[in-house]
Protein backbone atom coordinates (compact mmCIF):
# COMPACT_ATOMS: atom_id res chain seq x y z
CA UNK A 1 0.00 0.00 0.00
CA UNK A 2 1.35 3.42 -0.89
CA UNK A 3 1.84 5.82 1.95
CA UNK A 4 0.34 8.73 -0.01
CA UNK A 5 -2.50 9.01 -0.76
CA UNK A 6 -4.66 6.68 1.37
CA UNK A 7 -8.02 5.63 -0.02
CA UNK A 8 -10.83 5.16 2.49
CA UNK A 9 -12.65 1.86 1.76
CA UNK A 10 -16.22 2.54 0.62
CA UNK A 11 -19.25 0.29 0.36
CA UNK A 12 -21.65 1.40 -2.34
CA UNK A 13 -22.51 5.08 -2.66
CA UNK A 14 -22.95 5.87 1.03
CA UNK A 15 -21.68 9.45 1.51
CA UNK A 16 -20.97 8.88 5.21
CA UNK A 17 -18.47 6.11 5.94
CA UNK A 18 -18.30 4.35 9.30
CA UNK A 19 -15.18 2.37 10.23
CA UNK A 20 -14.25 0.47 13.37
CA UNK A 21 -10.55 -0.22 13.99
CA UNK A 22 -9.85 -2.92 16.55
CA UNK A 23 -6.10 -3.50 16.36
CA UNK A 24 -3.04 -3.95 18.56
CA UNK A 25 -1.72 -0.84 16.81
CA UNK A 26 -3.67 1.60 14.63
CA UNK A 27 -2.53 2.13 11.03
CA UNK A 28 1.03 3.35 11.56
CA UNK A 29 2.04 4.72 8.16
CA UNK A 30 2.10 8.43 7.44
CA UNK A 31 -0.90 9.12 5.19
CA UNK A 32 -3.49 11.64 4.10
CA UNK A 33 -6.96 11.37 2.57
CA UNK A 34 -9.55 13.67 1.07
CA UNK A 35 -12.13 12.85 3.73
CA UNK A 36 -12.48 14.67 7.04
CA UNK A 37 -12.02 12.11 9.81
CA UNK A 38 -13.87 12.12 13.16
CA UNK A 39 -12.54 9.42 15.50
CA UNK A 40 -13.55 8.37 19.00
CA UNK A 41 -10.95 6.46 21.01
CA UNK A 42 -13.02 3.77 22.71
CA UNK A 43 -9.94 2.02 24.06
CA UNK A 44 -6.19 2.62 24.00
CA UNK A 45 -3.71 5.46 24.12
CA UNK A 46 -0.75 6.72 22.16
CA UNK A 47 0.44 9.63 20.06
CA UNK A 48 -0.70 11.11 16.78
CA UNK A 49 1.47 13.15 14.42
CA UNK A 50 -0.73 15.55 12.45
CA UNK A 51 0.80 18.14 10.16
CA UNK A 52 3.53 19.74 12.25
CA UNK A 53 2.60 18.62 15.77
CA UNK A 54 2.61 15.55 18.01
CA UNK A 55 -0.27 15.11 20.47
CA UNK A 56 -1.14 12.44 22.99
CA UNK A 57 -4.52 10.71 22.86
CA UNK A 58 -6.19 8.39 25.35
CA UNK A 59 -9.44 6.55 25.95
CA UNK A 60 -12.46 8.84 25.71
CA UNK A 61 -10.87 11.41 23.37
CA UNK A 62 -12.30 12.60 20.05
CA UNK A 63 -9.93 13.50 17.21
CA UNK A 64 -10.79 15.38 14.05
CA UNK A 65 -8.35 15.20 11.15
CA UNK A 66 -8.90 17.54 8.22
CA UNK A 67 -8.93 16.83 4.51
CA UNK A 68 -5.42 16.00 3.22
CA UNK A 69 -3.82 16.64 6.63
CA UNK A 70 -0.83 14.22 6.83
CA UNK A 71 -1.03 12.09 9.97
CA UNK A 72 0.16 8.88 11.57
CA UNK A 73 -0.85 7.08 14.77
CA UNK A 74 1.62 5.61 17.22
CA UNK A 75 -0.28 3.25 19.53
CA UNK A 76 1.05 2.16 22.91
CA UNK A 77 0.89 -1.60 23.32
CA UNK A 78 -0.24 -3.07 26.64
CA UNK A 79 0.01 -6.87 26.84
CA UNK A 80 -1.45 -7.32 23.36
CA UNK A 81 -4.69 -5.60 24.35
CA UNK A 82 -6.33 -4.17 21.22
CA UNK A 83 -6.95 -0.46 20.75
CA UNK A 84 -10.42 0.48 19.48
CA UNK A 85 -11.25 3.52 17.38
CA UNK A 86 -14.70 4.38 15.96
CA UNK A 87 -14.54 6.71 12.96
CA UNK A 88 -16.74 8.65 10.56
CA UNK A 89 -15.35 9.82 7.20
CA UNK A 90 -16.96 12.40 4.93
CA UNK A 91 -16.10 15.28 2.60
CA UNK A 92 -17.66 18.73 2.45
CA UNK A 93 -19.32 17.58 -0.79
CA UNK A 94 -20.54 14.19 0.45
CA UNK A 95 -24.14 15.41 0.83
CA UNK A 96 -24.09 17.81 -2.11
CA UNK A 97 -21.73 20.69 -2.81
CA UNK A 98 -24.01 23.30 -1.19
CA UNK A 99 -25.19 21.22 1.78
CA UNK A 100 -22.97 22.79 4.45
CA UNK A 101 -23.52 26.27 2.94
CA UNK A 102 -27.20 26.19 3.95
CA UNK A 103 -28.06 28.69 6.69
CA UNK A 104 -29.44 25.74 8.69
CA UNK A 105 -25.86 24.60 9.26
CA UNK A 106 -24.19 27.94 10.01
CA UNK A 107 -23.64 26.84 13.62
CA UNK A 108 -21.32 24.04 12.52
CA UNK A 109 -19.08 26.27 10.41
CA UNK A 110 -16.61 26.58 13.35
CA UNK A 111 -16.21 22.80 13.20
CA UNK A 112 -15.48 22.83 9.47
CA UNK A 113 -12.99 25.67 9.85
CA UNK A 114 -11.16 24.05 12.79
CA UNK A 115 -11.06 20.69 11.01
CA UNK A 116 -8.56 22.11 8.49
CA UNK A 117 -5.88 22.07 11.20
CA UNK A 118 -7.27 19.03 12.94
CA UNK A 119 -8.10 19.10 16.63
CA UNK A 120 -8.62 16.93 19.68
CA UNK A 121 -11.15 17.15 22.52
CA UNK A 122 -10.27 15.20 25.65
CA UNK A 123 -12.73 13.24 27.78
CA UNK A 124 -15.88 13.36 25.68
CA UNK A 125 -19.08 13.36 27.76
CA UNK A 126 -21.17 10.23 28.11
CA UNK A 127 -23.82 11.53 25.71
CA UNK A 128 -21.26 11.74 22.88
CA UNK A 129 -19.59 8.41 23.66
CA UNK A 130 -23.04 6.79 23.45
CA UNK A 131 -23.61 8.42 20.05
CA UNK A 132 -20.37 6.94 18.71
CA UNK A 133 -21.20 3.50 20.08
CA UNK A 134 -24.64 3.56 18.41
CA UNK A 135 -23.08 4.11 14.97
CA UNK A 136 -22.22 0.47 14.36
CA UNK A 137 -25.80 -0.84 14.45
CA UNK A 138 -27.48 2.28 13.08
CA UNK A 139 -29.03 2.33 9.62
CA UNK A 140 -27.96 5.08 7.20
CA UNK A 141 -30.67 7.50 8.32
CA UNK A 142 -29.97 7.00 12.04
CA UNK A 143 -26.23 7.27 11.41
CA UNK A 144 -26.71 10.58 9.63
CA UNK A 145 -28.69 12.00 12.57
CA UNK A 146 -26.01 10.82 15.01
CA UNK A 147 -23.38 12.46 12.79
CA UNK A 148 -25.20 15.81 12.88
CA UNK A 149 -25.40 15.64 16.66
CA UNK A 150 -21.69 14.84 16.95
CA UNK A 151 -20.54 17.70 14.70
CA UNK A 152 -22.86 20.13 16.50
CA UNK A 153 -21.18 19.16 19.78
CA UNK A 154 -17.74 19.45 18.19
CA UNK A 155 -18.56 22.98 17.00
CA UNK A 156 -19.47 24.18 20.49
CA UNK A 157 -16.55 22.87 22.56
CA UNK A 158 -13.03 24.05 23.30
CA UNK A 159 -10.49 22.42 21.03
CA UNK A 160 -6.79 21.67 21.09
CA UNK A 161 -5.43 22.09 17.56
CA UNK A 162 -3.43 19.19 16.16
CA UNK A 163 -1.50 21.22 13.58
CA UNK A 164 -0.48 24.85 13.28
CA UNK A 165 0.23 24.50 9.57
CA UNK A 166 -2.47 24.09 6.90
CA UNK A 167 -2.03 21.43 4.22
CA UNK A 168 -3.98 21.92 1.01
CA UNK A 169 -2.12 19.68 -1.42
CA UNK A 170 -1.36 16.01 -1.82
CA UNK A 171 2.12 14.76 -1.00
CA UNK A 172 3.95 12.32 -3.26
CA UNK A 173 4.57 8.73 -2.30
CA UNK A 174 8.34 9.27 -2.12
CA UNK A 175 7.92 12.27 0.17
CA UNK A 176 5.63 10.26 2.41
CA UNK A 177 8.05 7.36 2.68
CA UNK A 178 10.92 9.72 3.51
CA UNK A 179 8.96 11.50 6.25
CA UNK A 180 7.73 8.16 7.59
CA UNK A 181 11.34 6.98 7.90
CA UNK A 182 12.31 10.16 9.75
CA UNK A 183 9.32 9.96 12.13
CA UNK A 184 9.95 6.29 12.92
CA UNK A 185 13.61 6.98 13.68
CA UNK A 186 12.69 9.85 15.99
CA UNK A 187 10.04 7.86 17.86
CA UNK A 188 12.40 4.94 18.35
CA UNK A 189 15.45 6.97 19.33
CA UNK A 190 14.31 10.29 20.84
CA UNK A 191 15.77 9.26 24.23
CA UNK A 192 19.22 9.25 22.62
CA UNK A 193 21.32 11.98 21.07
CA UNK A 194 20.24 12.44 17.42
CA UNK A 195 22.53 14.70 15.40
CA UNK A 196 21.99 16.28 12.01
CA UNK A 197 24.47 13.99 10.23
CA UNK A 198 22.54 10.95 11.42
CA UNK A 199 19.04 12.10 10.49
CA UNK A 200 20.13 13.54 7.13
CA UNK A 201 21.77 10.22 6.28
CA UNK A 202 18.56 8.35 7.17
CA UNK A 203 16.64 10.67 4.84
CA UNK A 204 19.33 10.10 2.17
CA UNK A 205 19.97 13.84 1.85
CA UNK A 206 22.70 16.35 2.58
CA UNK A 207 22.36 18.24 5.87
CA UNK A 208 21.42 21.52 4.23
CA UNK A 209 18.93 19.87 1.88
CA UNK A 210 17.32 17.95 4.74
CA UNK A 211 16.93 21.07 6.90
CA UNK A 212 15.15 22.89 4.07
CA UNK A 213 13.04 19.84 3.21
CA UNK A 214 11.86 19.28 6.79
CA UNK A 215 11.11 22.96 7.42
CA UNK A 216 9.01 23.29 4.27
CA UNK A 217 6.93 20.21 5.10
CA UNK A 218 6.41 20.73 8.83
CA UNK A 219 6.80 24.50 9.22
CA UNK A 220 9.47 23.97 11.90
CA UNK A 221 13.07 22.84 12.22
CA UNK A 222 13.89 19.21 12.81
CA UNK A 223 15.33 19.92 16.26
CA UNK A 224 12.22 21.85 17.29
CA UNK A 225 10.19 18.79 16.27
CA UNK A 226 12.53 16.52 18.25
CA UNK A 227 12.14 18.70 21.35
CA UNK A 228 8.35 18.56 21.01
CA UNK A 229 8.41 14.76 20.80
CA UNK A 230 10.55 14.61 23.95
CA UNK A 231 8.37 17.07 25.87
CA UNK A 232 5.17 15.27 24.87
CA UNK A 233 6.61 12.02 26.22
CA UNK A 234 7.80 13.80 29.37
CA UNK A 235 4.31 15.18 30.00
CA UNK A 236 2.89 11.67 29.83
CA UNK A 237 5.49 10.37 32.30
CA UNK A 238 4.83 13.27 34.67
CA UNK A 239 1.11 12.54 34.67
CA UNK A 240 1.37 8.75 35.06
CA UNK A 241 4.60 7.97 36.96
CA UNK A 242 4.66 9.71 40.33
CA UNK A 243 7.61 7.60 41.46
CA UNK A 244 9.92 9.20 38.88
CA UNK A 245 11.61 12.50 39.71
CA UNK A 246 11.64 15.39 37.24
CA UNK A 247 15.37 14.82 36.73
CA UNK A 248 14.83 11.14 35.94
CA UNK A 249 12.06 11.98 33.47
CA UNK A 250 14.25 14.59 31.77
CA UNK A 251 17.01 12.02 31.30
CA UNK A 252 14.55 9.35 30.05
CA UNK A 253 13.34 11.80 27.41
CA UNK A 254 16.76 12.67 26.02
CA UNK A 255 17.64 15.80 27.99
CA UNK A 256 21.04 15.88 29.67
CA UNK A 257 20.51 19.33 31.21
CA UNK A 258 17.69 19.83 33.72
CA UNK A 259 17.63 23.61 33.23
CA UNK A 260 17.18 23.21 29.50
CA UNK A 261 14.42 20.64 30.09
CA UNK A 262 12.56 22.94 32.48
CA UNK A 263 12.84 25.87 30.06
CA UNK A 264 11.66 23.92 27.01
CA UNK A 265 8.84 22.28 28.96
CA UNK A 266 7.50 25.63 30.11
CA UNK A 267 7.77 27.07 26.59
CA UNK A 268 5.58 24.30 25.18
CA UNK A 269 3.20 23.58 28.07
CA UNK A 270 3.03 27.05 29.69
CA UNK A 271 3.70 25.35 33.02
CA UNK A 272 6.75 24.04 34.84
CA UNK A 273 7.09 20.23 35.02
CA UNK A 274 6.11 20.29 38.70
CA UNK A 275 3.05 22.44 38.03
CA UNK A 276 2.02 20.13 35.19
CA UNK A 277 2.41 17.07 37.41
CA UNK A 278 0.32 18.61 40.19
CA UNK A 279 -2.53 19.39 37.77
CA UNK A 280 -2.50 16.03 35.97
CA UNK A 281 -1.64 13.35 38.50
Amino acid sequence: MKVFPFKIPKSGEDPLIYQEDREIVFYDKLHQHEEIQISFIEKGEGAVFAGDTISHYREGDVLVIGSNLPHVFRSEVHENEPSIMLTLFFTTNSFGKDFFALTTFKNIHPFLESSKNGFIIHNAPKKITKSFKKLKKADNYERFLLFLGIIKWLSNNDKELLSNHLYDKKITDNEGKRMQTVFEHVMTNFQKNINLDEIASIANMTKNAFCRYFKVRTNKSFFQFLIEVRIEHASKLLANNSELSVLEIAELCGFNNISNFNRKFKELKQKSPLQYRKLNL
